[in-house]
């Protein structure tokens, strides 16, 4: 499959509606069916259009592909960013975010079949959705502000460390998709302390900290 990028056609909010209706039948279509088995004749009439219509909007099945991706993997990288700004304990957010991503999967059927490894050529656009940016730009604003509370190491680059987290949680995500959301609960403690190690302050009076 020829990885070409979605060249949409904007014609105003009409056009815009159409277009959108299609993207939201291919995400639906491509999630339950995959590639190959999917036709542009299915998603046409799930959408209720003319198959020539389909065509306006994207050049080829390649491309309307390209673009249900990166449509459903941005939604759920969204709803990652939310989990981040949102009123809680602080000291959650890491865990937090690995459940409100996995959470976010089972609405979002394409870009669970991404990392469940079913269409391996086009595995990586996840890597490369915008809304990524703005995932590992929100970890790092949530690591410098705990930095700022004393709770974060000052010694760490938020930046780089909020890249690394981002990878991490990507690579859970894709074992948890693959072999089954009981890993998630069963680690997830372990991984959080892992994460906690690594990044925060030892608190005082805790055991880890009285001289033996």
């Amino acid at each position: 499959m020829a990885l070409q990028d979605a060249a949409p056609r904007r014609d105003g909010s009409k056009g815009e509606q159409t277009r959108q209706g299609i993207l939201d039948a291919a995400i639906a279509r491509f999630g339950r069916e995959g590639f190959r088995s999917t036709a542009v004749a299915d998603i046409a009439r799930d959408a209720s259009v003319g198959g020539s219509l389909v065509y306006a909007y994207f050049p080829n099945k390649e491309s309307l592909f390209l673009a249900a991706v990166d449509e459903d993997a941005a939604a759920v990288i969204r709803e990652g960013v939310d989990s981040l700004i949102a009123e809680g304990d602080v000291n959650e957010w890491r865990r937090r975010l690995i459940f409100t991503l996995l959470d976010s999967l089972e609405k979002h059927p394409l870009a669970k079949r991404l990392l469940a490894g079913l269409e391996p050529e086009v595995t990586i656009r996840v890597l490369e959705t915008p809304a990524l940016a703005e995932l590992r730009k929100a970890c790092a604003e949530r690591l410098r502000f705990e930095q700022a509370r004393g709770t974060v190491r000052s010694d760490i680059d938020a930046g780089v460390l909020a890249n690394g987290l981002v990878a991490i949680t990507l690579s859970l995500l894709m074992s948890v998709v693959q072999i089954g959301v009981g890993a998630a609960e069963l680690y997830a403690d372990d991984v959080a302390a892992v994460l906690q190690a690594a990044v925060e302050l030892p608190v005082r009076g805790s055991a880890r900290n009285v001289e033996t």
